[in-house]
C-alpha cells in the first residue's frame, strides 16, 4: 500500500507514514472481510481543487474507502492513489484517522484558518458502519461546534441520529445543513446497487426524526439511475416518499461515472443488466456525465412532482442558524420567492422549524 507518498492532494509529501498505520480486522458480523488501517492523519482540513464543480473549498474526510459499497461511488478512483483497486478494496480496505478530533481542533486554532464552510461526507460517508466503533464524529463536531465554525453533512447513514443533539448545539451558534442521499425508493434496486447501506426507508425515518426536531434536511435524490430508477412513477414515488418524511427540499442528480466508479459500476450492469449495457455505453459515450437534455429531462420531472407534494427544490440562501430561544426573532419580512417556485417545504411543516439545506 502506497501510504508514502500520500498528501493532501495525492502528489507530493506523506501525511502519514508506515510507522503510523495499524492494520485490523473485528470478528462480528458487521465487519465481516473488512480490513481497517489506523493512522495518524497530520492533516484533516482538505481544500478542494479549483476545478471542481463542488460549491465549497474545504473539506473533512475521517475515513477513506467506504463499506456502503455502492456501486456507482465516484469516490473509488480514490484507492488507486493508495494502490488498491477500486472495486472490491474500496468496499473493504478502510482508512480510519483515528485523530481526527484533536487533529481538526488545532487546525481550526490556527491564525491562517479563516473560518470557512467546511463540507463532510462528500467523498466517502463520514457515518458510515466504521463510525460505530470508531466514533470519529461526536469529535469533529464538537471542534467545529466550539469554534463557531460552519459545515455540512451529506450522508446515507442512519448513525447521525446518535449526533443529533450535537448537530443542533452547533445550528444555535454557526451555519449548519444536513443532507441526505435517497435516489430511489424501489427496495430491490437498493439491495443490489447499494448494499452496505441502511435502507431507502430508514433514510426517510431519519429525514423524519430531523424534521421533528426542527431540522427539515435537504434530500438529494442521487443518483438517478438512467433505465433503473428514472420512470415518471420511480421518480414520482421518490419525490412522495420524501415529502412525507418532512424534507426541506429535494435535488435530483443523475448517475455520472468517473473513471473508477465506470469500471466496477459497468462491470455490475454486465451482470445485473445485460440488456442494458450497450444504451449506457451510448449514454455516457461523451464522458462522465450524462447528455444535457436527459438531466434537464429528469430534473422537470422532479421538481413537477415536488411541486405536486410541496417540497421544493434547493432555494438560494443557504444554511441558516438556529435561533436561541432568548433572542429575538430577525426582523423584516421573508425574501420573496421567484414567480412559479414552490416553498422548501409545506407551510404546516416549517411552523416553528428552521431549514438546514445543504450548502
Amino acid at each position: 500500500m502506497r501510504w508514502d507518498q500520500l498528501d493532501r492532494n495525492d502528489s507530493a509529501g506523506a501525511l502519514f507514514g508506515t510507522d503510523a498505520v495499524t492494520t485490523r480486522t473485528f470478528d462480528t458480523p458487521g465487519f465481516s472481510g473488512i480490513t481497517f488501517h489506523e493512522i495518524r492523519a497530520r492533516t484533516l482540513l482538505n481544500r478542494v481543487p479549483g476545478a471542481s464543480r463542488m460549491p465549497f473549498e474545504w473539506t473533512v474526510n475521517p475515513y477513506r474507502g467506504c463499506s456502503h459499497a455502492c456501486v456507482y461511488c465516484f469516490a473509488r478512483r480514490t484507492h488507486s492513489y493508495l494502490d488498491l483497486d477500486t472495486g472490491h478494496d474500496f468496499d473493504t480496505q478502510i482508512v480510519v484517522k483515528t485523530n481526527a478530533a484533536e487533529l481538526l481542533r488545532r487546525e481550526l486554532a490556527a491564525p491562517r484558518w479563516k473560518g470557512e464552510h467546511v463540507a463532510m461526507g462528500t467523498n466517502v460517508d463520514c457515518y458510515q458502519r466504521a463510525e460505530g466503533r470508531y466514533r470519529l464524529m461526536p469529535g469533529i463536531l464538537e471542534a467545529l461546534r466550539d469554534r463557531a465554525n460552519p459545515f455540512s453533512i451529506l450522508t446515507k447513514g442512519s448513525l447521525i441520529l446518535r449526533d443529533l443533539d450535537l448537530i443542533r448545539q452547533s445550528a444555535s451558534v454557526t451555519e449548519v445543513s444536513v443532507a441526505l442521499s435517497v435516489g430511489f425508493v424501489d427496495n430491490e434496486l437498493w439491495r443490489s446497487v447499494e448494499p452496505g447501506t441502511p435502507s431507502p426507508e430508514t433514510r426517510l425515518a431519519v429525514c423524519r426524526t430531523f424534521a421533528g426536531h426542527g431540522i427539515a434536511p435537504a434530500v438529494l435524490m442521487a443518483p438517478v439511475l438512467p433505465f433503473l430508477s428514472d420512470s415518471p412513477e420511480q421518480l414520482r414515488a421518490t419525490v412522495r416518499a420524501v415529502a412525507a418524511a418532512g424534507a426541506g427540499s429535494i435535488t435530483p442528480l443523475v448517475l455520472h461515472l468517473r473513471p473508477g466508479a465506470r469500471e466496477w459500476y459497468m462491470a455490475w450492469l454486465a451482470r445485473e443488466h445485460p440488456h442494458l449495457v450497450r444504451r449506457y455505453e451510448t449514454m455516457y459515450a461523451g464522458g462522465s456525465y450524462a447528455p444535457k437534455w436527459y438531466q434537464r429531462q429528469v430534473t422537470r420531472q422532479v421538481h413537477e412532482f415536488a411541486a405536486e407534494f410541496g417540497c421544493g427544490p434547493s432555494l438560494p440562501g443557504g444554511a441558516r442558524r438556529l435561533r436561541r430561544p432568548e433572542e429575538p426573532a430577525e426582523p423584516g419580512p421573508a425574501p420573496a420567492r421567484p414567480r412559479g417556485s414552490v416553498p422548501a417545504a409545506p407551510p404546516s411543516a416549517m411552523e416553528g422549524d428552521t431549514q438546514l439545506t445543504l450548502l
